[in-house]
């Protein structure tokens, strides 16, 4: 039986109470007291089961849904704002309180409440700044590290598209994503759905997606945490994500680039797997000489292709008689794409003339 069941239990016997008081008292206006009182108080027992929920479990639920959606930074602000505002009107208490009437007995609870909401309201608009001045006074040690409070208590939200990669457990793994990884509920739901899908390739794919969240919850090291917030009016998972970021002031972690140009137009904060794993490639430059197996032909006639360390692919001109063979070849051009970098090079020119002698 659920909390709700009981408060609509209690509420149906106290209402039914209350409406059988009153309509004993109207029925002795009437000589019929029985009766009234019995009306009334089925009348306050239906009452007590239709408004009970709405006067206590559902405000609970509301409020709990609205802390839910506020970030750690927002919370902590706020509270210290309360504390500020509750100190301020204390101490303008007494002053107050020695006014002449009613002003020395209203003006002090009307401190309270304007004080507090002033406060609360400064501090959560400021909280930035409040951040910043604490990471600047207490992140700093002997040893000249830094530890961010924006950075160790941040909370980074994952796109289901990101957990099926698998990626994601590797780089928590380095230390590169310091704080919380939030799944939502329905980025969960989501991804069970792909998982119990009739296409093979999507049901194993939702199937490590499921795999690389039971790591991410092992390692000691990672905050992972699944959360039943939601968004009410979006039906889309991408929508409700970058609502909810908004909400939150946090950050999507993807490799959707539909996604990726969605979330940046809005103001939404994207951390891109695909962009990282580019940062990270190896820096080549024109003139340079690579050592590679060219292993297949390239679109182009004559072209060969092969892939360095890091899976860079590299385009060898008139490398289509040296696959299977490891040769060294000379960078001609590199292209930066939207998919990636591009490497164009060729063999050299001493080992195509002995080749074709």
């Amino acid at each position: 039986m659920s909390v709700e069941f009981f408060f609509r239990i209690f509420g149906m016997l106290v209402f039914a109470i209350i409406g059988g008081y009153w309509g004993g008292l109207a029925g002795r206006l009437a000589d019929q007291t029985t009766f009234y009182a019995v009306i009334f108080g089925l009348i306050g027992a239906l009452a007590g089961i239709i408004l009970t929920p709405y006067l206590t479990t559902r405000p609970v639920r509301a409020f709990r849904a609205i802390l839910g959606r506020l970030s750690a930074e927002t919370l902590f602000a706020g509270l210290t704002g309360l504390v500020a505002g509750l100190l301020v009107a204390a101490l303008l208490a007494f002053p107050l309180s020695l006014l002449p009437r009613p002003f020395g007995s209203v003006l002090p609870f009307v401190g309270v409440v304007v004080f507090s909401y002033l406060s609360i309201s400064l501090f959560v608009m400021r909280q930035g700044d409040i951040m910043s001045l604490l990471s600047a006074l207490g992140g700093r040690g002997e040893s000249g590290g830094s530890s961010s409070w924006t950075n160790l208590n941040r909370t980074i939200l994952l796109d289901t598209s990101v957990i099926i990669d698998g990626r994601v457990a590797d780089i928590a793994k380095t230390g590169f994503l310091p704080g919380t990884l939030l799944i939502p509920r329905f980025v969960l739901n989501e991804l069970q759905y792909i998982a119990d899908s009739p296409d093979g390739m999507r049901r194993q794919r939702g199937r490590r997606g499921m795999e690389v969240l039971g790591e991410l919850q092992k390692q000691p090291n990672i905050l992972t945490r699944i959360s039943d917030i939601d968004v009410e009016g979006m039906r889309e998972v991408d929508d409700k994500l970058v609502v909810l970021a908004r909400q939150l002031k946090c950050p999507i972690l993807t490799n959707d680039y539909n996604l990726n140009r969605v979330a940046e137009l809005q103001g939404v904060t994207i951390l891109n797997i695909n962009e990282l794993a580019n940062a990270v490639k190896s820096v080549v430059l024109p003139g340079e000489i690579l050592r590679l197996n060219v292993i297949q032909e390239g679109k182009e006639r004559d072209q060969g292709v092969g892939y360095m360390d890091d899976g860079t692919m590299v385009v060898v001109e008139n490398g289509r008689d040296y696959i299977g063979e490891y040769q060294e070849v000379a960078v001609t051009k590199v292209l930066q794409t939207a998919a990636g970098r591009m490497i164009f090079a060729r063999v050299e020119e001493e080992k195509q003339s002995k080749r074709k002698k």
